[in-house]
């Protein structure tokens, strides 16, 4: 039984100067990304439109408490455009999801807003720069978001200040899985269930603690869950949803923010169901990374 569900980015943007906000959709409400999923994923797209799009029984977060979030806007060559999140490497490149900028193409523009706690607003924090080259995992697959992982580098240098800062990474000589730490996860979106609810303006954010692999793949039934996925718990309902896409997985180490995973997708019962959501696993990533930015590798 396929019991995968995406997690496609829907950062609804409000106020972006430099977007037609009328060009703009969810990356989920796009034909063309849903022609190149496998057929058993195609007939799940109108139950994926459901309106429990959110970080899931979050709170708002504080202006500049994650400093490194971005939200992405990528435009795609039809015209069409898909919204996500990020996370600031360096000063000039952000690391996301491979499905929020590669729809059986590249994006062709488009622009990463840093700094950002209301997008609802022009705030004076945010830095809004364009795409520059964008790096997608040679071995990406959409069949079933395999290698899920892209970089974008920005068209300008990002400033440094204390609402924009790069995430760290863990290093080369980690081999911890992280299970039993408690992972934290931020993003917009919904913040009722109701029908019609509007998306957050601001930054939301949730917790629960890292699962095992193994633990992961008997929730989901399948082989979805591989080596390169790190998956959080959904207990009490709190989870990552569509919206949430290409946006950061943390945990606390030694008093600072450590990225180990990338919103991918969730479990096919959905974001509110108690079910784990599924991340791709930075650490499987480094040489990649270290590849494909200028991002400084600790050993």
């Amino acid at each position: 039984m396929k019991t995968i569900a995406l997690l496609i980015g829907v950062l609804a943007w409000a106020s972006a100067a430099s977007v037609d906000l009328s060009k703009v959709k969810r990356i989920e409400d796009l034909d063309q990304f849903w022609e190149q999923l496998d057929p058993s994923l195609r007939i799940h797209r109108r139950t994926m439109m459901a309106p429990d799009d959110r970080i899931v029984n979050g709170e708002e977060a504080q202006p500049g408490q994650f400093p490194y979030q971005v939200a992405i806007v990528s435009f795609f060559q039809d015209g069409s455009g898909g919204l996500c999140g990020g996370t600031i490497l360096t000063q000039n490149f952000v690391l996301t999801a491979a499905h929020c900028v590669f729809i059986g193409s590249l994006a062709t523009h488009g622009t990463v807003t840093l700094g950002v706690h209301n997008r609802a607003v022009e705030e004076e924090s945010q830095q809004r720069i364009a795409h520059g080259t964008i790096k997608v995992h040679p071995n990406y697959s959409s069949t079933y978001l395999r290698n899920d992982i892209a970089t974008i580098q920005l068209s300008t240098p990002a400033v440094f200040n204390e609402f924009v800062q790069p995430i760290d990474l863990p290093a080369i000589s980690d081999d911890r899985s992280f299970a039993g730490l408690t992972g934290i996860i931020s993003g917009f979106g919904r913040t009722s269930e109701e029908s019609g609810s509007s998306p957050s303006d601001v930054v939301m954010f949730t917790s629960n603690p890292i699962i095992t692999n193994s633990d992961c793949l008997s929730a989901f039934h399948d082989e979805v869950i591989q080596a390169q996925n790190i998956c959080l718990s959904g207990e009490g309902g709190r989870s990552v949803c569509q919206g949430d896409s290409g946006g950061p997985l943390t945990v606390r180490d030694n008093d600072r923010s450590l990225q180990v995973g990338i919103a991918s997708f969730i479990h096919w019962n959905g974001c509110a169901s108690g079910n784990p959501s599924g991340y791709v696993r930075v650490s499987h990533f480094l040489t990649w990374i270290g590849e494909n930015s200028d991002v400084v590798l600790r050993n």
